[in-house]
């Protein structure tokens, strides 16, 4: 699933594409919205909202979109549209005499009244890229979380913007293990991990490639995300991946081990293959 930062990606450049213009073309398919016709209209803005995407409209509609674990939004020329209007997997098309805006694959679309954009990302805890980001709430709100600080993390509800993938290194680069309860951290461990997660995000929003380590060569972007069953790049360990947070919305988390206080408490520390190896057991691990 896409993080923050390349939510945030996302609608920077919707925004670049449509913002002031006229919409021509509008295209909802998505039940509920079918008889939704936003020409005439034009856009204000587009901006991310953690995980989510709010397309502003001078009309008084806000079309808010998730991408969930497929989606996307590409920017196309309008002489190449109509071929993607064909495809099976477009869910959603705004567009202008210069730009149009295609959702494939969206795992949500709805539209509201901009006044009522809270019923749709008002349980979100404070957005890591956005305006009312506000550490002291962010870290009170895991302080308040009766989880492990991993799960904490993946919640949206405490802070906005935060996947698999930024919890993951955060927490290794803190040194912090991921099943420890978010109320036994002090509070220079919990501001640490959190500080730094917001500065990979904000470091990454701006690069199509995402990471950590300093490197955008392909292999050497992270040190613990999708390299289970390889060496940590800091003590040699092998990499492990193994599932977080409440039944029924379990995640997976990627960590080291030797240096984030020994195997997590769902991992039965069988040997783990590296992702995409043809057998063994990490290969049955999806990278999210």
């Amino acid at each position: 699933m896409p993080e923050g930062d390349t939510v945030w990606r996302t609608a920077h450049r919707l925004h670049r594409a449509l913002s002031g213009a006229e919409v021509v073309l509008c295209d909802l398919r998505f039940p509920s919205l079918a008889t939704l016709d936003l020409r005439g209209a034009h856009t204000l803005e587009v901006v991310s909202r953690g995980k989510h995407l709010l397309h502003r409209f001078d009309s008084g509609v806000t079309l808010h979109s998730h991408l969930k674990m497929e989606g996307q939004w590409r920017v196309e020329a309008p002489i190449d549209t109509p071929r993607w209007l064909r495809r099976d997997d477009l869910r959603a098309a705004v567009g202008t005499t210069s730009w149009s805006a295609l959702g494939l694959r969206l795992g949500q679309l709805d539209a509201v009244p901009t006044s009522a954009e809270g019923t749709l990302v008002g349980h979100l805890g404070p957005d890591l890229l956005g305006p009312d980001w506000d550490l002291p709430v962010a870290l009170a709100n895991l302080r308040g979380s009766a989880t492990t600080i991993g799960a904490a993390l993946l919640d949206q509800r405490n802070l906005a913007g935060i996947g698999t993938l930024w919890a993951s290194e955060s927490l290794f680069l803190s040194r912090i293990g991921p099943w420890t309860p978010a109320a036994d951290l002090d509070d220079a461990d919990l501001e640490r991990v959190v500080t730094r997660a917001h500065t990979l995000l904000d470091q990454s929003r701006h690069h199509a490639v995402q990471s950590s380590t300093g490197s955008r060569r392909k292999g050497e972007e992270h040190y613990v995300h999708a390299r289970s069953g390889r060496p940590c790049r800091r003590c040699g360990t092998t990499i492990r991946v193994a599932m977080i947070g409440p039944a029924g919305r379990e995640r997976t988390m990627f960590y080291c081990p030797g240096c984030q206080q020994g195997l997590g408490p769902t991992d039965d520390g069988r040997p783990q293959r590296p992702l995409g190896s043809s057998s063994g057991r990490g290969s049955s691990y999806r990278r999210p």
